[in-house]
């Protein structure tokens, strides 16, 4: 009975002190309408009992997460195409965290599926998305212009990003006064970047946020699952990254195509296999941070890309219901409505669609879909249908918008979703008991079929950045 009395007690608390934190912080984005169910409180308040023994407190932030992707059909990005990328990115309502996934950044041809990865097209798009990120919130010019990521495997660590800053600086020239160096002036740093043939994830986030808050255990992790069941052009990239008390997976995808009765049954065995052989296998180092191994471990869960489920209907009928603009009822025939109701993501969500089928398209710079009558000659016959797709797994997720952007850069168009998300931070009620965190990033070497490698390179435990207002 004293058990109960006290978990009503620390209960009440815990709200009034969310609702009084809200108010005070100066980083809080806003009321959260829709997260009040009982098995949040629940949670809530089972933490907020444990943490009054561990002489800490429990506080929820919000972070607003942009998930973005685009099939870009082998092309390489050029400089016009910064405006379509500025769209895509919607910036006029910018994000904490930008997490994009791009398929067939390179051609799917036997040179690429089978042969050595090469960076050249993940480096290029990374210096498009960082530039336009930092153009429009940051400044004109760029670490990463200066001196770019060369790899197709990337990930932040506090130790790596300041040797390299001071490498930088020791080649380049120093800033005129007033002037800062340019990797203190970006706004957004790459945190996690990760290639495996056509298959391509980029993780941005706001500078302020890795002082804010303790991001550690960056690892990521390439399931092919193509050709033979092995070969890259099929399969995923996926992130894993903890920030503070609140770990996250990310997974971009590229699934098998067809639209024959019975191909759905190939995208679900990818499904599978991308579910069952990603892994983030915890290190030495790791030490007593029990961060998720697999995919379903993770707190929030994102999975998006060029999943190709497509419709159980009739081309005609097809363009019919996209001329009326009735997506509702196309939405009836959709094969992955059928995966969330009760197949392989059950329990999985995703957002109303309100946008017409972003595949396929003639071609570039062309706003027909390919095919239908009357078709040109040579042109592939192919009903419209909603291949790019994103969803998402786990409690404290909104999604705030689900749209697609115009870009006629490829067949494809690109898709766009924006998050409001919860994070749980963990702050001593004593200053003085300042908790040990580490960043312990893994950095993987591909083989030539697109599986992670057996080298990981860990860096040193590092002492956690202790937030502001802890010390106030």
């Amino acid at each position: 009975m004293d058990n109960e009395d006290h978990r009503s007690r620390t209960g009440r608390f815990w709200h009034w002190f969310k609702r009084k934190d809200k108010r005070s912080d100066p980083f809080y984005l806003g009321e959260v309408t829709d997260w009040g169910d009982d098995e949040d409180d629940d949670y809530l308040d089972d933490f907020s009992v444990r943490s009054a023994d561990d002489d800490s407190c429990l506080l929820t932030n919000e972070l607003r997460v942009f998930v973005g992707t685009w099939n870009v059909a082998g092309r390489s990005p050029v400089q016009s195409l910064a405006v379509d990328v500025d769209e895509w990115l919607n910036l006029k309502d910018a994000a904490d965290i930008y997490v994009l996934g791009f398929q067939e950044i390179v051609p799917l041809i036997a040179r690429n599926v089978i042969g050595a990865e090469d960076p050249t097209e993940a480096t290029n798009w990374n210096l498009l998305i960082g530039k336009t990120l930092n153009d429009k919130y940051g400044c004109p010019w760029l670490t990463p212009m200066l001196n770019p990521i060369t790899s197709d495997n990337y990930h932040y660590t506090k130790g790596v990003e300041s040797e390299r800053r001071d490498s930088v600086s020791s080649r380049t020239a120093s800033p005129r006064r007033g002037q800062e160096q340019p990797d203190q002036c970006s706004r957004y740093k790459l945190i996690a970047s990760k290639k495996m043939v056509g298959v391509f994830i980029s993780v941005w986030m706001k500078r302020d946020l890795l002082t804010r808050y303790c991001v550690s255990s960056v690892k990521v992790c390439s399931v092919a699952c193509g050709i033979m069941g092995y070969l890259g052009n099929k399969g995923s990239v996926s992130v894993s990254i903890s920030i503070e008390g609140t770990s996250f997976c990310f997974i971009a995808a590229h699934l098998a195509s067809g639209e024959k009765r019975g191909d759905e049954g190939r995208r679900n065995h990818q499904v599978s296999e991308i579910f069952k052989r990603t892994t983030f296998p915890r290190l030495p180092e790791d030490g007593d941070n029990l961060h998720p191994l697999t995919i379903l471990g993770h707190d929030r869960i994102f999975w998006f890309g060029d999943l190709n489920y497509r419709l159980y209907l009739d081309d005609n009928l097809a363009r019919q219901l996209i001329k009326k603009q009735d997506w509702r009822a196309l939405q009836e025939f959709d094969q992955l409505e059928r995966e969330l109701d009760d197949g392989v993501f059950q329990g999985w969500k995703e957002g109303n669609i309100k946008f017409a089928p972003t595949y396929k398209y003639s071609s570039s710079n062309c706003n027909r879909y390919s095919g239908g009558l009357p078709s040109k000659a040579g042109e592939k016959q192919r009903t419209p249908a909603w291949c790019d797709r994103i969803l998402w797994y786990g409690k404290g997720v909104k999604q705030l918008s689900y749209f697609r952007s115009e870009s006629k850069f490829s067949d494809h168009r690109p898709v766009s979703s924006l998050f409001l998300t919860q994070i749980a931070v963990v702050k001593p009620t004593n200053p003085g008991l300042s908790p040990l965190r580490s960043v312990i990033p893994t950095i993987t070497t591909p083989n030539q079929n697109g599986q992670d490698g057996d080298k990981k390179v860990a860096t040193s435990t590092l002492l956690s950045l202790i937030v502001k207002d802890i010390e106030e």
